[in-house]
């Protein structure tokens, strides 16, 4: 007889896994020490701040800052932690930890979570995880910690570090104020160490090694480091810097006469905010500028780019920046009549093609069904609907100042949006996971329809 275990298949282990931290996390928050008023804090408010923290989102219905004690902080950053990391890599590592051997099993799921396509290393790809994980952040909040201790003190080295934790994850949340970093909007050190922190949360944990690597044989063999580099870290590095320079270019020139954001900034006060706002739309959710104040054009942009979302393998969401490359080479092959489609002059696998397809095809479902339900149970102006619907979807964690707005069943609406914007890419590559030794005998007639 089977055990229960083995009857769910590593999607629904992973798919069940954040379910477990989100419900624990919300146990957690609803108790009287997790509120500085040490009152049981409501369970739509608890079970919305657990999701958005372990789903690394970044929208809240009560102020992080002063609504939560310290203690409902730390909870709060462990969330975060766990959801950045992945609740299954936490646990391996946990277990890698106390050295307990990994079951091929295990391993499998491992390799679901991560969607990697190969059970080789994958003990030391955890260690190597987890240790670039602690080594970025301790930088990041050591940098932190020249602003914010001058400026708070020793409590300083505590935002430090849970702003340091929240920009890798992408989470967005930080503890400082209500208005994000927008106190910030012109220092160097806040604004270019959370850039890097997104970028280098965002870029994901196989184009690290893969540069990592380049560099040494460049050093050891002289070997060219472009060269060196594998296709996926290629598309990832050469895309991720087209969408933030031309995100922060179109920002640049939409907000350059808007009276509400950058009118009145000099030239390089309005470089700074355009690339923190292209930067930070890659699913981070931190800002500098209000959200509700920026331009329609804007707007608009930047739903694109929380669509898209930042790359795999990484702590970011939406549909990832390969996934869009490869829709976009798709159609263009499609134009040009190609049967293959060629990035970077490599040709793409047809199950990633079809991949690709069918994350853009979830994900787009659930941002056009949130949307509908959102406008259908509120009377919200319909920009603010859909800048919401995109940053829960891609698990960004930007608003135009309406989730605090939300009724029960709106942060209803938005708690499962964001939940599925999280696992929902996961669950597609694994469910669409192609078996090699699968043999179809019957298949069915094929017949022309017309398409466009």
């Amino acid at each position: 007889m089977k055990k229960k275990k083995d009857l769910l298949s590593t999607t629904q282990i992973i798919m069940l896994s954040f379910l477990g931290a989100i419900f624990l996390g919300t146990l957690l928050l609803m108790l009287p020490i997790s509120t500085k008023s040490n009152e049981s804090a409501p369970f739509i408010d608890a079970l919305f701040t657990a999701t958005t923290s372990t789903c690394v989102t970044g929208l809240v219905t009560v102020p992080t800052f002063s609504y939560w004690s310290t203690f409902g902080h730390i909870v709060i950053l462990l969330l975060i932690q766990i959801g950045g990391l992945g609740v299954i890599t936490v646990l391996a590592g946990i277990a890698i930890k106390l050295n307990k051997k990994m079951s091929i099993g295990n391993r499998v799921l491992l390799q679901d979570a991560f969607n990697l396509n190969s059970l080789s290393g994958l003990v030391k790809f955890v260690k190597k995880v987890i240790k670039g994980t602690f080594i970025v952040e301790g930088a990041g909040a050591l940098l932190y910690m020249t602003v914010f201790v001058p400026e708070f003190g020793a409590v300083g080295i505590w935002y430090s570090v849970f702003n340091s934790v929240s920009a890798f994850c992408n989470a967005g949340i930080d503890i400082i104020s209500a208005d994000s970093l927008a106190p910030y909007v012109f220092n160097p050190i806040i604004n270019f160490v959370t850039i890097a922190l997104i970028v280098l949360g965002g870029m994901g944990y196989i184009v690290w090694w893969d540069v990592i690597n380049a560099i040494k044989n460049r050093i050891k063999h002289n070997t060219k480091i472009l060269f060196s580099l594998s296709l996926h870290s290629r598309i990832v590095i050469f895309y991720t810097l087209i969408l933030i320079f031309g995100g922060a270019l179109c920002i640049f020139i939409f907000e350059y006469n808007n009276p509400l954001t950058m009118k009145d900034y000099n030239l390089y006060e309005r470089v700074v905010a355009s690339l923190f706002q292209s930067v930070t739309t890659r699913t981070s959710g931190f800002y500098t500028i209000p959200q509700e104040n920026l331009s329609s054009a804007s707007s608009i942009l930047s739903v694109l780019l929380m669509f898209i979302g930042g790359s795999p393998v990484g702590t970011a969401g939406g549909i990832k920046t390969v996934t869009f490359v490869i829709l976009i080479a798709s159609a263009i092959s499609a134009i040009k009549s190609k049967d293959e489609v060629n990035i970077l002059h490599r040709t793409i696998k047809k199950e990633a093609v079809s991949k690709a397809l069918a994350v853009t095809l979830m994900s787009f479902s659930v941002f056009f069904i949130s949307s509908l339900l959102l406008s259908f149970t509120s009377s919200a102006d319909v920009m603010n609907v859909i800048y919401e619907t995109a940053s829960a979807t891609a698990t960004v964690g930007l608003t135009r100042n309406f989730t605090g707005t939300l009724d029960d069943i709106g942060k209803l609406i938005i708690i499962v949006t964001m939940y599925l914007g999280r696992v929902g890419p996961i669950s597609l590559a694994v469910a669409f996971k192609v078996k090699k030794d699968k043999q179809y005998k019957i298949k069915n007639p094929t017949e022309e329809v017309s398409v466009g």
